[in-house]
């Protein structure tokens, strides 16, 4: 009777942790869609004016100094109440870059299409995606080395299409950031959901940038194709 009752609280005790931690799983992932939604508008709303005022671009070497240092600024007030304020100060500066891109696109004969297009398939896959891991349950954490080397593989080649001005190679580095974005899609949300990811703030960034990178790369793919 003695074993049998220590086994039993011991069962208790492990199935109120395992309730524990989904309950907690799930407070992070309700917190970051929220986040995430509202750091979408207001990056749209700060592209539109963008574009309304027809405000230049910050350049390349801004854009970069700047990403990285609110993305430096936001990891390290993640803990705090500053973190949310530097959460929407980096996507706002992003929907702000994201702006004269837009407006090259708006520009080009069919580029509302082009834009609207690449919108609707960015929040088909990210909701498709997405929806496929909460139903599923199933844990992407073994995708994180090969979606790392897929990134360096990227970035190099865009160096070389910069500097070799190559059309073909700049198409080819879009085809492989849509497959490396939707992969990303899969890798962080279910790192949220199996704990991995304990911090909302964070996980917003994570899948904003996933998502802008994601549009950004439908967005030229279409106007490849619209172009030829």
């Amino acid at each position: 009777m003695k074993i049998t009752g220590r086994t039993t609280a011991r069962d208790v005790q492990t199935v109120d942790y395992v309730d524990s931690t989904a309950s907690e799983s799930l407070k992070v992932l309700r917190n970051t869609y929220m986040l995430l939604s509202m750091t979408l508008l207001f990056s749209a709303l700060t592209a539109g004016l963008t574009i309304a005022y027809a405000i230049p671009g910050p350049g390349s070497i801004l854009t970069l100094v700047a990403y990285f240092g609110l993305l430096f600024a936001t990891t390290k007030l993640r803990n705090s109440a500053w973190g949310i304020l530097s959460v929407f100060a980096l996507t706002g500066f992003m929907g702000y870059s994201l702006g004269p891109i837009l407006s090259h696109y708006l520009h080009l004969p069919g580029g509302t299409s082009i834009v609207m297009t690449a919108m609707g398939m960015t929040g088909l896959i990210f909701m498709g995606l997405s929806a496929y891991v909460l139903i599923s349950k199933r844990d992407f954490s073994f995708m994180g080395g090969f979606l790392m080397a897929g990134m360096i593989v990227v970035l190099v080649a865009s160096l070389g299409a910069i500097f070799f001005q190559i059309p073909a190679l700049s198409l080819t580095i879009s085809a492989v950031m849509v497959l490396l974005m939707s992969g990303m899609i899969l890798f962080e949300t279910s790192n949220i959901i199996n704990g991995g990811e304990t911090n909302y703030i964070m996980a917003t960034v994570n899948l904003y940038v996933t998502i802008f990178n994601l549009f950004i790369s439908l967005l030229q793919l279409l106007g490849f194709v619209e172009r030829d």
